[in-house]
């Protein structure tokens, strides 16, 4: 029986979730903040040459398109050859070639930074789909690619798998806590090692997983059963929410997977994210 004034067991229910939903929203948020940092500075950095590039082009041209207009005033061809050997031609052809090329890669690698952001965010989509993973893998480490490089050697294996049912940008975020905290715990320079594997049909039925796996500072015996829980972290304090895992944990969750964590003090970690190929029928509705 409930004493007059009492809460209600079912409104403080209520709020909870209504709090866990906003705390983990919350979360998204900041990772999308720290994406964005890392995708305007991956960004920045070639539309810079491209930019100078540009400038360096603009002179040559100038000075390509006087040798043309000489041309009018020239008495003979060897006058006009030898204006041609006092405009330093020959370099600049080979140069402004150079500078085409560079310029080229460098707005390629912009096409392919927002391409990969497309992929990710997914904005719009909030309902399960069948997806391919590794293309997920591969879009989400282009964006934090400016955080990694600078700290850990990449190394991929990666199986043959099946399009799997999920909520893509859903296991991008998973995906991308993973590899944040990989590298965090990584304290000079170290290796990421992304794996991927398949398990036919069986007792457990049909999946595939994902595992993320760093040469870091690795995580305690007690710290261990902690890990999932909202708010824990292992980090200094101001350089982490304790709230990735934990959103990372409820999105496997919903998806019908669960995470299994290795991990070895001073030696590193692994996360292996498992997820069913099919969801089961009842699944057939957004993923909140």
């Amino acid at each position: 029986m409930t004493h007059p004034g009492a809460p209600n067991p079912q409104a403080l229910l209520q709020e909870l979730e209504h709090a866990n939903a906003y705390l983990m929203q919350s979360e998204k948020l900041a990772s999308i903040g720290q994406l964005a940092a890392g995708v305007a500075h991956e960004i920045n950095n070639p539309v810079g040459y491209v930019f100078s590039n540009l400038s360096t082009l603009g002179g040559y041209v100038k000075e390509l398109l006087e040798l043309i207009d000489a041309m009018d005033d020239v008495e003979s061809l060897d006058a006009l050859r030898a204006r041609k050997q006092l405009s330093d031609y020959a370099y600049i052809r080979e140069d402004a070639q150079a500078l085409i090329r560079e310029s080229e890669e460098g707005i390629e690698r912009v096409k392919n930074i927002i391409s990969s952001l497309k992929d990710f965010s997914h904005i719009d989509e909030d309902t399960f789909t069948y997806a391919d993973l590794q293309r997920g893998i591969e879009t989400t480490l282009n964006l934090v690619n400016n955080e990694i490089k600078y700290k850990a050697d990449v190394v991929k294996a990666f199986g043959s798998l099946p399009l799997v049912e999920c909520v893509p940008s859903q296991i991008n975020q998973v995906v991308l806590n993973l590899l944040t905290n990989a590298v965090q715990a990584i304290e000079a320079r170290g290796t990421l090692y992304l794996r991927t594997g398949y398990q036919p049909e069986g007792q457990k039925g049909e999946g595939v997983w994902l595992e993320v796996e760093d040469t870091g500072k690795g995580i305690t015996d007690e710290q261990m059963p902690h890990l999932f829980e909202p708010f824990f972290t292992t980090k200094p304090v101001g350089e982490g929410t304790g709230l990735g895992l934990s959103l990372s944990y409820s999105i496997v969750a919903k998806h019908h997977g669960h995470i299994e964590v290795a991990s070895e003090p001073g030696v590193g970690s692994r996360f292996r994210v498992w997820l069913p190929v099919h969801q089961p029928a009842f699944n057939q509705e957004p993923a909140s």
